[in-house]
């Protein structure tokens, strides 16, 4: 079994996945990408990132993306996220936009959603690494399997979660969610491209997770 550098919490959760052929294939693709010269992002330590700043115990909200982002110095390893001192990305603006307008929050010079994270919203890609420069390039190589199986191992050990599925991507793989037990939220993709044709913009998804929240003696997310 190779030894996965992921938080202990998740790593009770999820070990039996580290053994199965599917995701010892992509440890090979990743070894033989980096052997090959290829740059990968978000860099190894942060492949992980996510469920380093948001516990399994502690997971409260997810929130499911796509892809890494694949410019220099972006992916931290959290959906929508980039590090302190990048230049927040449009679909993230969106999202800032929206928490204004649904909140009256002022918003944040910095798109690092690690502070999110600490409070326990869980920002899971569905695929963790991507080839520098060339979006979805490590699509279909066992990623997406294994975030299944971290979005099922919650949806049957934990209840009362929320989930924002963003896009039809999220809602697709999100569709396992048992909506008895969870409060699901769907919404169009923030990107610009799907969010000035309407259905982003005015959501509330931010105001009605907190209100759920609320609602399960759970504390409120700040925005």
């Amino acid at each position: 079994m190779p030894d996965v550098a992921i938080a202990s919490s998740w790593k009770e959760k999820l070990h039996a996945e580290f053994e199965k052929e599917y995701f010892l294939n992509l440890v090979e693709f990743l070894k033989a990408e980096k052997a090959s010269g290829q740059v990968i992002y978000p860099q190894g330590k942060l492949i992980f990132n996510a469920f380093e700043h948001c516990s399994f115990d502690d997971t409260k909200v997810v929130i499911i993306g796509q892809d890494p982002y694949h410019g220099a110095g972006q992916a931290n390893g959290l959906c929508f996220s980039v590090a302190d001192g990048i230049k927040v990305p449009p679909s993230l603006v969106n999202i800032f936009k929206e928490i204004q307008e649904d909140l009256g929050k002022p918003v944040p010079k910095s798109g690092n959603l690690e502070r999110w994270a600490a409070q326990g919203v869980l920002l899971l890609n569905a695929t963790l690494t991507v080839r520098a420069g060339q979006a979805g390039s490590h699509q279909n190589k066992g990623w997406e399997q294994f975030t299944d199986a971290v979005i099922r191992v919650l949806n049957e050990q934990k209840k009362n979660l929320v989930y924002l599925l963003w896009g039809s991507y999220a809602q697709k793989k999100g569709a396992i969610v048992d909506t008895n037990n969870n409060l699901v939220l769907t919404a169009k993709h923030p990107s610009p491209m799907a969010a000035n044709y309407g259905g982003w913009f005015g959501n509330k998804h931010f105001s009605q997770a907190n209100a759920y929240l609320k609602s399960q003696g759970l504390t409120e997310i700040d925005w």
